[in-house]
């Protein structure tokens, strides 16, 4: 069964991940205390299987971290997931699109932007509908939408 196994909070525009062992959840909102609130691109997610196969190219796994997303995955496969809902706990997440690296990929490990180019390589970003708590360790579920 998959697994959350990370979150990381952004707590302000370009500013550091900071990584946290839970987070409160607010539909329609996102992560308490995460800089993007709102709108379809509430949470972001990449799955450590994805992350592994994008980086191979790279000659060594750089830490997910540098993703720069809100939440690692175990198992997952984005692919196609656009309306699929994802339930982490108790807590679903509504899939809207593929998270697109930009330039702080490449700044952080040269190629990496590119690395993450193809399809979903970048992970998926979602809309919260439920208010709840999610912590590292939770089942993770894709289900259809």
């Amino acid at each position: 069964m998959s697994r959350l196994t990370q979150i990381w909070i952004k707590r302000m525009h370009r500013g550091p991940m900071d990584p946290a062992p839970s987070a409160r959840v607010v539909a329609g909102k996102g992560l308490v205390g995460n800089a993007n609130q709102g709108g379809k691109r509430q949470v972001t997610i990449v799955s450590s299987k994805n992350w592994e196969k994008v980086t191979a190219p790279l000659g060594n796994t750089p830490d997910p971290q540098l993703r720069r997303a809100n939440l690692l995955v175990s198992d997952v496969d984005f692919t196609d997931s656009h309306g699929k809902v994802l339930k982490i706990g108790s807590v679903r997440i509504r899939i809207y699109g593929e998270t697109r690296p930009c330039e702080q990929m490449e700044a952080a490990v040269p190629g990496l932007q590119e690395a993450m180019s193809v399809p979903w390589g970048g992970g998926a970003f979602g809309e919260v509908l439920d208010d709840g708590e999610i912590a590292v360790g939770d089942p993770v579920q894709l289900l259809a939408g």
